[in-house]
């Protein structure tokens, strides 16, 4: 081979390794790697997600090895009223830090970030969002927001605790979401592509122990018409990693019909607080597409996770794996009603379930 062969070739190779520098370098300094920077994406079925940022992704983050560290704030507030208009006022590249204290009140994050402009809010263990009661209110709203960080910070006593509607490629890490009257952490109204990681939730179902989850995703169809104008609501491809839950009067996190393409991986469940009339798995999954894995349970009131056909076509393709379940319960580990195309590996362990891993064979 000539030497005006090789010349091109090395610059070629040259060429790839910068590439791939600067897709790792990414990697390293944000925590997750966007998909469309290399320019692949998991398929999926068609969706139409509300918000995009200004480049049109819709990619969704996925959990970092490490919890993520507030940059430097380009606003600090200490009242509820500075941070209503901290909130108000927020454009990609706000830095909000919360300082350490009680902040009393219904708080709203509307504002549009980018993925290379996040938004961020950010607190200590010491900052409270309180709502202030538990029969209303949400303590913090995602409206239509997109690429928020909400990092570090404590969320109590409001009827819900943090909800996103029609919100996505937010990052909701590092919270405490205590003493809510219904659900913890709600993702709704086409929420896609968000990432809830880091998380402790407790003490849910205040107001009525039914609807007392600690992550809840989508809408059940009867409240379609309210929230997904008449459709499923698609809160499709977001991740739930690494959180916390515990007595939780409902399951510990309920997938709903019309969703499709989610990740469950390495959460930790204590049923302990579960009450009959609320639950009876620590994961009800009724959406489509959904991947649960490497999560652990203890205490189960039945069974540790179920899929449900609540709506016909709804609730397949669910896959769970190498999951650790101590049921301590009546019923399976996994039970698939009805089995559909969902698949259980034979890599799960399940404990202390009477009647065993699954309802179906497990999958080698």
């Amino acid at each position: 081979m000539n030497r005006a062969m090789v010349t091109p070739l090395a610059l070629a190779c040259v060429a790839l390794l910068l590439i791939a520098g600067i897709v790792w370098g990414a990697v390293v300094l944000t925590g997750h790697l966007d998909p469309s920077a290399v320019g692949t994406s998991k398929p999926g079925p068609a969706r139409t997600p509300n918000v995009r940022d200004s480049a049109g992704s819709t990619t969704a983050p996925v959990a970092a090895a490490v919890p993520s560290q507030c940059p430097a704030p380009t606003q600090k507030v200490s009242t509820a009223k500075a941070l209503t208009a901290a909130l108000s006022a927020a454009h990609p590249g706000s830095v909000i830090q919360l300082e350490p204290g009680n902040y009393v009140g219904n708080f709203v994050a509307a504002a549009v970030g980018t993925a290379g402009s996040p938004i961020w809010l950010c607190g200590a263990a010491t900052t409270v969002l309180d709502g202030g009661k538990t029969d209303a209110g949400y303590v913090l709203h995602l409206e239509r927001s997109a690429y928020w960080h909400l990092l570090g910070f404590a969320v109590r006593n409001g009827q819900k605790g943090v909800v996103a509607d029609g919100a996505a490629n937010n990052i909701i890490e590092g919270l405490t979401v205590s003493t809510i009257g219904d659900e913890g952490i709600h993702l709704r109204s086409a929420s896609t592509h968000n990432l809830v990681t880091g998380n402790s939730v407790t003490d849910t179902g205040r107001r009525k122990s039914k609807f007392g989850e600690g992550i809840y995703v989508g809408s059940a169809k009867s409240n379609w018409c309210k929230y997904a104008a008449c459709q499923p609501d698609r809160s499709d491809d977001n991740t739930l990693s690494n959180n916390i839950i515990s007595h939780t009067t409902a399951e510990s996190i309920d997938i709903k019909e019309g969703t499709t393409g989610g990740t469950v991986v390495g959460n930790s469940f204590d049923g302990s607080g579960m009450v009959q009339s609320g639950a009876d798995s620590w994961i009800d999954v009724k959406g489509d597409g959904w991947t649960i894995s490497s999560n652990r349970g203890v205490n189960s009131v039945n069974d540790g996770f179920q899929t449900h056909e609540i709506v016909s076509g709804w609730g397949t393709g669910n896959r769970f794996s190498n999951n650790t379940l101590a049921v301590d319960g009546p019923g399976f580990g996994i039970h698939l009603t009805p089995s559909l195309d969902n698949t259980v590996d034979c890599s799960n362990s399940v404990s202390g379930a009477a009647q065993g891993l699954s309802n179906i064979a497990c999958t080698k």
